[in-house]
Order: structure tokens, then sequence, then C-alpha cells
């Protein structure tokens, strides 16, 4: 076992299962119909800590990585990673240097921001600067109108230091909604028509990129040359009805120990706002963790733990920094070990149960994981 960041006597702690995250990363990379596989670790890496799973997943199988910010790919390259790594929007102006001087590849979709960039490279006196250009298709968050690529690939071709290395876009729905992904994808098509010969399958060198996780797993013709999976690699899923598509394995457990247990009478309102009564006399088990760690609030009704391989219901709302835990008459010490993500024995509880609980989606619920928790590392 490896010790991820953090204090590690703290008794709660995330237990990140790299040998998951290899086996996810392959299998994705064989459904992939050949195409790159680019492995997001934003957000460090959805809570799972970005450099060891980086590393895990250029081991496995991942070509490219992708992070969202420009402090993502400098902690990437700190860390000793020589991969490439695509900045999924526009690094803001002041970072343009950080990115040339560290070989990250910006996604740009503005003529300026080329221009800035171009400025950028000469001024660190770099040879060639690779860049991916990101066309909006329906998402409608980022990204250049679809026309407008013809004028965005003129301007780089114009530029000597910048060499165009990517054309992507991004789907909206395609977990759920197969008419407008398939309109996104015909979008995508007719504006690389539009870009040149360079844009076409087999044209050159240039890395036409449009599916996620969802897009990787429902919309095989998204495949293009390469696909850009992120919450498949931690081994959660889009959508429940991926289950029969392909098989992952979750790889972080949350995992923490008994600090407290005291017996209380029936009718005693453990915990904040006293939102419920103890239904018998019970023991009731504290663990030291809560919200400020990223165990959604929104659990406090209905949430439960496993403890010595039992289901046991929190007792109360979860707070900053504690939970309270239903025990009964079972036999529950100080010092006992409590999973609230994963599984002990025959039992589990999955991202996918917190976010049915808090009304949010399990992409949510992951990347809350904060850290104040110590990762763990096993494979």
């Amino acid at each position: 076992m490896g010790l991820g960041d953090g204090d590690v006597s703290r008794p709660s702690w995330v237990e990140v299962d790299l040998g998951a995250v290899a086996r996810n990363v392959g299998r994705l990379a064989a459904h992939a119909s050949g195409a790159r596989l680019c492995a997001v670790v934003k957000a460090d890496g959805y809570g799972h800590g970005a450099p060891a799973v980086a590393k895990t997943a250029l081991d496995n199988g991942a070509a490219w990585l992708a992070v969202a910010t420009v402090e993502e790919g400098v902690q990437l390259r700190e860390t000793g990673i020589a991969a490439p790594v695509l900045l999924l929007s526009e690094p803001p102006r002041e970072d343009l240097e950080t990115v040339v001087s560290e070989g990250l590849t910006p996604t740009l979709y503005r003529v300026a921001s080329i221009d800035a960039l171009a400025r950028a490279v000469r001024r660190r006196k770099a040879r060639e600067m690779e860049i991916h250009l990101k066309v909006d298709t329906g998402m409608h968050r980022v990204g250049a109108y679809p026309e407008s690529l013809p004028e965005l690939v003129g301007r780089v071709r114009d530029l000597p230091p910048l060499r165009l290395g990517g054309v992507w876009s991004h789907f909206a729905v395609a977990d759920t909604d197969p008419e407008f992904t398939r309109r996104q994808i015909e979008t995508f098509e007719s504006a690389l028509r539009s870009g040149g010969p360079a844009l076409s399958p087999g044209g050159g060198t240039v890395l036409r990129h449009l599916a996620n996780t969802p897009g990787t797993l429902f919309h095989p013709e998204s495949h293009l040359d390469m696909v850009r999976t992120g919450l498949g690699i931690y081994g959660l899923y889009p959508h429940p009805s991926a289950r029969r598509l392909i098989d992952l394995r979750a790889a972080m457990r949350i995992v923490s120990h008994v600090s407290h247990v005291l017996g209380h009478p029936e009718g005693a309102r453990p915990s904040y706002g006293r939102i419920r009564p103890l239904a018998a006399p019970s023991g009731v088990a504290t663990l030291p963790l809560g919200y400020a760690d990223g165990i959604p609030r929104g659990i406090s009704e209905g949430g439960e733990v496993l403890i010595r391989g039992r289901r046991f219901p929190l007792a109360g709302r979860v707070t900053m920094d504690q939970l309270v835990v239903d025990v009964g008459e079972h036999p529950v010490e100080v010092g006992d070990e409590a999973v609230l993500i994963g599984a002990e024995g025959s039992e589990s509880i999955s991202f996918d149960d917190w976010a049915a609980l808090s009304d949010t989606i399990n992409y949510e619920v992951v990347t809350r994981i904060g850290p104040r928790l110590p990762r763990r590392y096993v494979s």
C-alpha cells in the first residue's frame, strides 16, 4: 500500500485502487474502436488524485491527458509526466507563457487568443506550439461557431509558431438524447469538411475528437481519432444503462473508524436539527468526518454506512466534521472500521446511492471528496 498526500494518522481516508483504474482504462481503450484514449484527470482526477491516476492511465492504454486549468497541467508536469496534456478551455492570457514553457496543449476558439498565444511563443523563443481548436456543436458553453472554423484554421496556418494538432467539440446529452447527439455529430462533421482536407478522415496529423465517456459507450460513430474519458476511468457510469455495455470497477472507497459510541433512549434525536427520533434504545456511533470532507449533507435522510459487514442507518444530520450512526443493539466499538463508499463483505454503497439521496449526479458527489481526507493508493 502506498500513501497519498495528507495526514495519514487521521482515522478517515480515501482508498484508491489503481488496479481498478488500470482495468477501466484498458476496457475503455478496447471499446474505443481503435481511437486513441485521452484520460480526463481534471478536478484532481475526480477526487482520486490526478498524478497517480494519470500515470496509471498512461501505463495502461491512454495516449493523452486532459485537465481544466493551467494549474492542473503544471501539477502533472511537476510530477514528471511528459505525455500530451490538453487544456479543455482557453487559458487566461496571463498564463500563456506558462502554457508554452510547460508544453501544455491549449484549446483555443478565438482569433485574438490565437494571436496572443503566437506572441507568447515568440517571447519564449519556442520553436513550435501545438494547439487544438474547439467548435460549439450544441453544448453552448465554450467554443467557436462551426462556421468560424475555416477562419480559425487559416489563422493558425498563417502563424508559423503554431501548429494545428486537433479539432474537437463536446457532447451535451450523449447519455440521454440520441437524436440531439446525432445532430451534434453531423454538425461537427460538417464543420470538419469546411475546414479543409487536413481535417478529413486520414487527411493528416490533426486529431478529431468528440466523444466523452457516454459518447464512447453509446455512440461508436463518434469515436473518430480520439475519445476523452473521464467518469468511466474511475469506474463510474454516466447512465445506469451503460452497465450492459461495459464492466467497470469503482476505484474509490471512503473509510473511517468509529471514534465514539454511546447508548441513548428511544426518542432521542441526535445531531443538529434533531431531525428524527431513535425508534428504540440504540447505540449511536460517531465517525470523524463530515461535509467539510465532501460527505453530502443530503444523505442525512436515508444514508447508511457499513460496519462489521452490516448496514446501519445514519442517526441524524451530517455535520461539518462528524456524522452519527444508529447501530441499535449491535456490538459496535470505538476503533471499528466503517465504510461509507465501497464494499464490505457482501454489502456495498456507491456514489450513485449518494447522488440519488442528494438529488444530484455521481460526477458532483465524487469530485467533492475533499483534500482533507488522505489518499491511500493500493494496487
